[in-house]
């Protein structure tokens, strides 16, 4: 397996939006229903940790950090986001792309990752309790996706390395 996991550059974004977009239509990714053009997607993001995965010089998957709030107490927070090509699924990308952003967030001094994940996507949920987060609990009917309530499970994970 060639897979290169990278810094994002603004050039991919086509490719990323697309695998986002494949993200949406499972329904159980997002309650986004429409990816964002880039400059909502760039704002969205973090400057930082933003990664994409290439494997046979194709864009297999993407990975980025969202602050979870602009106080400053909070600079050291981030929500994680990571999306897998459908194509590429099965293949370990999602593992090794959270894996990196981990890496990169503590490099860029974040103390604690969150992640909100539809209890339906126990792929998702296995990954990140493999590389160390915990289910705090489930946010009953968080938000509505298609004018039904849905729940989100709330996982988090504080660095060992920054203490």
């Amino acid at each position: 397996m060639d897979l290169l996991i990278r810094p994002f550059k603004p050039e991919d974004y086509p490719e990323v939006a697309k695998i986002y977009h494949a993200g949406i239509d499972t329904q159980i990714a997002t309650f986004e229903t429409e990816a964002p053009d880039f400059e909502a997607w760039n704002l969205r993001f973090c400057k930082v940790c933003r990664l994409v995965a290439q494997f046979d010089n194709e864009i297999a998957g993407w990975a980025a950090l969202s602050l979870v709030s602009k106080r400053q107490v909070y600079h050291g927070v981030a929500e994680v986001t990571v999306y897998v090509a459908p194509q590429h699924q099965g293949k370990k990308i999602g593992f090794q792309l959270l894996e990196a952003l981990i890496q990169a967030s503590e490099q860029e001094g974040f103390w604690t990752l969150t992640a909100h994940i539809f209890p339906q996507n126990k792929a998702s949920i296995h990954v990140h309790q493999k590389l160390g987060f915990r289910l705090l609990g489930i946010h009953e009917k968080i938000a509505k996706r298609n004018g039904k309530w849905q729940d989100n499970a709330l996982l988090e994970r504080r660095s060992t390395k920054i203490l």
